[in-house]
This record gives structure tokens, sequence and C-alpha cells, in this order.
């Protein structure tokens, strides 16, 4: 007696991707509205009764590197914190995603993690909730687009609207690169990164059993190094609150900025108040460091007492070791074929090998003619990004 009946709905693609920012704008939820439809309902509403209140943005938050020309990237979503869902003071985060923290991320389906949606009652203010939300979704374990959104969601053609499908050609000719911190970016991530560190030494000075009868006075006048640029500040705990004075080029200590945050050392987002505006900010712990991700800045922060700053200065910059005799996998995949033997002379242009990844096929092609001295993978291989693939003499 039980109604086993099934209602199968033929899905328009539109409705796949980009329903959220309808449903918000309108306040009508579509896949309700199809479901029941499909089983014989009348719809309940005509062209007339449909109001279009406010702006809503959406992102797409991909499994791909940007900075390798949006390749697919595979693997374990190693931490997967997105921004908290919530509707208030107009403002609306809205977050669908069907994977989870501790999920894989395969070569075999479409590289899709979330669509992340902001509602707000103008277009500037649903950009500037889609920005903070951007910078409070953290994503770990892979390669992902958020830098690229993060970005975007501060480019002028962006916000001014005057956008076209050639928009990533356009602006981005020669592929997407890290943004270089500047301005009051800089100097945010620079107040961040100084307040990080001033927490991690008050929690440092709470171990126990350390050697009694010595007070360690902690010097208020730090370097801090976003990579290599250098902003001069002072920090200090006043109240509930670390105080950031940045330092001039005569030496003398501005006003203070104030920062409260609830941070706390392995919280993979600083979030809080500067001068109580709310800005969140993406840690991740390096070597004598931490790397912060902001507005579409990635870049590691080191914090130096003057004495440290100047030894730092005596240190050579590393380089990366050249790669230009060796075809390296630039993502993921399975090797399709191989188009070369070893001993082959190869001219520029010509096809190396196919890598397949997330229903896409890459044909990796000579940058420059040589000859092919040995084969490192056969296809049928499964790869990881950077894996060699053949070396040439």
């Amino acid at each position: 007696g039980q109604d086993k009946s099934f209602y199968f709905l033929e899905m328009n693609t539109r409705l796949q991707v980009e329903h959220p920012v309808t449903e918000l704008v309108t306040g009508i939820d579509l896949v309700e509205q199809m479901i029941r439809v499909a089983a014989g309902e009348q719809l309940s509403l005509t062209q007339k009764d449909v109001t279009l209140t406010g702006w809503a943005v959406e992102s797409r938050v991909y499994a791909e590197d940007p900075f390798r020309n949006f390749l697919p990237s595979i693997g374990r979503l190693v931490k997967y914190r997105p921004p908290v869902e919530a509707s208030q003071d107009g403002i609306t985060i809205r977050n669908d995603t069907g994977v989870q923290e501790g999920g894989e991320i395969s070569i075999h389906y479409d590289p899709m993690i979330a669509k992340l949606i902001t509602h707000a009652p103008s277009r500037a203010a649903a950009i500037e909730a889609q920005s903070t939300a951007l910078d409070s979704f953290y994503v770990d374990g892979i390669r992902h687009n958020i830098p690229f959104l993060s970005a975007l969601m501060h480019h002028p053609r962006w916000r001014e609207g005057r956008l076209s499908t050639g928009f990533i050609a356009e602006e981005f000719p020669k592929g997407f690169a890290v943004r270089v911190p500047e301005g009051e970016v800089a100097r945010r991530i620079a107040a961040v990164g100084a307040a990080i560190d001033h927490v991690l030494g008050e929690r440092k000075r709470q171990i126990s059993g350390q050697m009694g009868g010595r007070v360690v006075q902690r010097e208020r006048r730090r370097a801090v190094w976003l990579d290599r640029q250098e902003i001069l500040l002072e920090v200090g705990r006043e109240g509930d609150a670390i105080a950031i004075r940045f330092i001039d080029a005569e030496g003398n200590a501005g006003n203070a900025h104030l920062l409260q945050s609830p941070w706390k050392p392995g919280d993979p987002v600083w979030q809080g108040t500067i001068d109580g505006h709310f800005v969140a900010v993406q840690a991740r712990p390096v070597p004598n460091g931490i790397r912060l991700a902001h507005q579409g800045v990635e870049v590691p922060v080191y914090v130096w007492t003057e004495a440290e700053a100047t030894s730092a200065r005596l240190m050579p910059v590393t380089t990366a070791s050249d790669s230009g005799k060796k075809l390296l996998c630039p993502m993921p995949g399975l090797i399709v074929s191989i188009a070369v033997s070893e001993g082959q002379e190869i001219k520029a242009g010509e096809t190396l090998a196919v890598v397949e990844a997330m229903k896409m096929q890459n044909v990796l092609r000579a940058e420059q003619d040589g000859t092919v001295k040995k084969i490192h993978a056969s296809a049928g291989a499964t790869l990881a990004v950077d894996a060699l693939i053949l070396e040439f003499a």
C-alpha cells in the first residue's frame, strides 16, 4: 500500500550551477518548484509574483591551480573550513557543497568543490561580503582557485561591471600571478602577522618549568617581512586588544591600530577587527614564520626583532633549480600516451605526452628542439603534480 513512485527531473545545466543567485534575489526555491511540478502540481506563482530584491554574487570554488593556468589539482581535503552560513544585518552567506574534510578530490570528476554565494542590498555590498567570505574559506591539501577569486573581487573592472567572456585573457594575458602586497593591504597583513607573533610569544612565556629569577622584557619594535618586503612597527598588548604602530621614515611611531581577535595557535583563519572593521586572513605555519593569505595576496610573513632582521638581511636568496631539461607532469593525472621514444630527436611544438585529469585531456608539447634522453613514465600510470615524465639530452 506504500506509494513507491519515483519522479525524474530533466535538469537544466543553468540550474546546476547558477540557481543560488536567482533564489537569493527572488526568495524562490527553484529546485523545490521543479520537484513540485514534476510531481504533477500546478506552478503556484506567475511572473508578476516574482520580485527582485538586492544583489547576489556567486563564486565557483574549484580544485584547480590558478598559478598553473587553472590546471586541475587532486588530493585529500586535509582541511575544509568554509565560512559560516548566516543571514545577518542584510547580508546572507550561503555555501552549496558536496564535500567534507578528509574527502578525496579524484581525477575522475569535475573539480568543483563548492558554490559560495553572498547576497546584500547592493552589488558593492554583495562583492564586499563575497571578498570577506573568500578570505574566511580555508582549504588545505590541494591547490584551489580561492586566491584568484579573492583577487577578482578587488579588480577595478570587475567592480565596475565591465565584463565579457574575454575578461581573463584580457586582464591576465600572461596568466594569473600572486598579487604583490602593497599599500593598505600590505599594512593589514603586516599588522595581523605581528599580532599572531605576539600571541605566540605570550603563549611561550606561559610554558611551565622555565628558569626563575629572570623577567623577560619583550621588545616592542619589530621588522615584519612580507617575503622580502620590510615593514617596521611597534606591537604591544593594550587590554584585550593588540596595538600596532607603524614606524615612519624618520623612525617615529604613528597612531595605534587596535586588533581584536579570538585567534589562538592552530586556528587556520585569523578573524577579528582592525580599528573596528572586520577582517579575515588565512594563516598557515611555515618555518620561522607564517604564511598569510588575504584579498588575493598570499605571502610568507616573518616577524623579526631588530637584531634578527640585521642577520636575516645577510642571508642569500634561494632560487628554484633549472628544470629546462625535464618534462614534469603539470597536474595530477593519468598518462594516456607517450608520443616519443628514447633517443628520438624532437622539434619545438611536437607532442610529447597526453595527460588526462577531470574529464579533460591535456597535450604536453616540446618547448624547444632537443633529444629525448630517458622516459620515466608509461601509458596508464597515474602521476602526481611535478612528477618526472621524461628527460632531454
